[in-house]
């Protein structure tokens, strides 16, 4: 089974409990220099991108060599830990099994999910915490690409937005047709990240407006576990493919 057919299958085994030393994370690491840091919503995108680039790389396939790892990680709760890096930390990040992906110069590296006790010296040594950036003005969304609304009630910090964004790319996929899921992998899993206003985002959650969840609609919903930042639950992100 490939990871999408793993996440489609996830809802049987939802409440089973984990075992603590079993724990798996996917790793991600962004780029933030201290002199030229990226702007918010490109790192974003690219995060986005990136968290489905390595699910799908062929290496993720049945028979390829990072597939049992990424069987074990989604065969459990689905988690990401976003650290920063800079300098010849993002180096040697780049050394590591995974996928980067770049968007108007920012740059995520999304790495093969391993249990936490085996995270690698060069990203366990990373920071997490205090990972922000300022809030900016990307425009409209191109109409081409799939939307990954925010949402505008739960502040987030730009590390917690990208494993949101990230894992909205998974599901989204995990709802497509075979067709519209190689189209867009053709164009490198393009998408736009925007914060929705308030008033489109009580719709996109209502009855009025397109149905969270609903996969007929290509619209599909990020509900947080509680972990981290924002409380059990919450609905961070909506993926919309227009």
């Amino acid at each position: 089974m490939t990871v999408l057919d793993l996440l489609g299958g996830r809802d049987a085994r939802r409440g089973v409990p984990e075992d603590p030393d079993a724990v798996r994370v996917m790793p991600m690491v962004l780029r933030i220099d201290r002199m030229a840091p990226p702007e918010r919503t490109p790192l974003l995108e690219a995060a986005a991108a990136a968290a489905l680039a390595v699910c799908l790389d062929p290496r993720a396939e049945p028979g390829g060599q990072w597939y049992p790892e990424f069987e074990a990680w989604v065969s459990g709760r689905i988690r990401k830990v976003t650290r920063r890096a800079r300098g010849a930390q993002w180096d040697a990040v780049g050394r590591l099994p995974g996928v980067t992906v770049e968007r108007a110069g920012a740059q995520v590296r999304a790495l093969v999910p391993c249990r936490v006790a085996d995270t690698p010296r060069e990203v366990a040594r990373l920071q997490i915490a205090g990972t922000d950036l300022p809030a900016d003005r990307p425009g409209p969304a191109p109409a081409d690409q799939p939307v990954l609304w925010v949402n505008p009630e739960v502040p987030m910090s730009v590390g917690k937005a990208a494993a949101q964004v990230g894992h909205a790319t998974m599901l989204l996929a995990a709802a497509l047709p075979t067709d519209q899921l190689a189209d867009w992998a053709a164009k490198d899993f393009r998408c736009a990240v925007r914060t929705a206003e308030p008033a489109d985002w009580a719709l996109l959650v209502s009855g009025d407006g397109p149905v969270v969840g609903r996969r007929e609609r290509r619209t599909v919903a990020v509900r947080d576990a509680g972990f981290t930042e924002v409380a059990p639950g919450t609905v961070t992100v909506v993926a919309q493919w227009r």
